[in-house]
């Protein structure tokens, strides 16, 4: 059954959109979770966050990919460090929108290099967005800069994971499969 014929039934429709509601569900769980601890390094903590919002957002659509990055870190933060929950919205939000953007609307030949491009874009939105975020918050650029090096680490970590995870781990085809591809 193609796509066409899928989305005609209504019956493979509410099935398809249960399913995808249901991955989105599981990734925003997920990243709560890892927005919840840390991996301690010197100076501060590196959340593996960021790899589960590139790989939600390479996967799923904008409006999807918003609500596990933005809504997602947003009660993440809520719970269990409310400082900076509206600059995570924000920011988590913006950069799930633009990776999921350029993952579906560019090179369609090529989803890796159109997934590497955007979880690059995406890590930098996360980088300068916390970076404003946290002088507005601190209300010091000083303390912002201090902290720029593990923004950095983390994008960087988050960008590779997600990659990794999506087409060296298998879920990018285990998605399609579930999805049908759509």
């Amino acid at each position: 059954m193609n796509a066409n014929n899928r989305t005609a039934n209504p019956n493979a429709a509410i099935h398809l959109a249960t399913v995808r509601l249901t991955i989105a569900a599981f990734f925003m769980a997920m990243n709560i979770v890892c927005s919840s601890f840390g991996i301690p390094v010197p100076g501060g903590h590196l959340y593996l966050c960021d790899a589960v919002i590139c790989l939600a957002a390479i996967l799923l659509n904008p409006f999807e990919a918003f609500v596990v990055g933005g809504i997602g870190s947003f009660l993440g933060d809520l719970f269990f460090y409310p400082l900076p929950m509206f600059v995570s919205l924000v920011t988590h939000g913006l950069q799930a929108v633009v990776i999921s953007l350029i993952a579906h609307k560019t090179f369609k030949d090529h989803p890796r290099i159109a997934a590497g491009i955007g979880v690059s874009v995406g890590a930098i939105i996360m980088v300068v967005g916390y970076t404003l975020g946290k002088t507005f918050v601190y209300s010091t650029w000083e303390t912002a800069v201090v902290k720029l090096p593990y923004e950095i680490a983390q994008g960087a970590l988050g960008a590779i994971l997600g990659m990794l995870l999506c087409f060296r781990c298998g879920i990018k085809k285990l998605f399609d499969r579930m999805t049908g591809g759509v």
